[in-house]
């Protein structure tokens, strides 16, 4: 399941724009109003509209015996969106540095982005939430941070 969060920049003869975002399809499924933000932008003095989408996927995050459905933008990191959402994942650095927020990959496409975890524990589905963003839907076990260390070290 994906849907997309929509941006619409708006701009006028001022040096101010604001840009508004909404995001459809998830929150408005679970009976929840449909987020609007307003963000004050920095632009130069043109007239001009546009859209901008951001592409938001399904990630099934397996945690202590339950899965927890989360609508994650390739542009957010999955460790973020959980937390908002309730879940108390351990976490530290959130800079990919510290390695608390191990997760292997069970199916889908995850950009791993910045981090410490080497090429080939990375290849094997391994990854640290606070950096990892979906670029698929995707289905991710967080697991126990001596297995990250265990593969990242060559004893897996």
């Amino acid at each position: 399941m994906s849907s997309t969060v929509r941006c619409t920049a708006l701009s006028s003869a001022s040096p101010a724009a604001s840009l508004s975002c909404v995001r459809g399809n998830g929150l408005a499924g679970r009976g929840v109003a449909a987020l609007s933000t307003r963000l004050a932008l920095r632009r130069p003095s043109t007239s001009v509209r546009g859209t901008v989408l951001v592409r938001a996927h399904k990630v099934t995050l397996n945690f202590e015996g339950k899965a927890y459905e989360l609508e994650v933008s390739e542009d957010e990191n999955i460790l973020e969106v959980a937390l908002d959402q309730g879940l108390e994942l351990p976490c530290d650095c959130r800079m990919g540095v510290c390695m608390t927020c191990p997760a292997k990959k069970v199916s889908g496409e995850i950009d791993q982005g910045a981090g410490m975890l080497s090429e080939d524990t990375i290849e094997k589905g391994y990854t640290l939430l606070c950096v990892a963003s979906p670029k698929s839907d995707a289905v991710i076990d967080c697991i126990e941070e001596d297995e990250l260390l265990a593969v990242q070290m060559g004893e897996i």
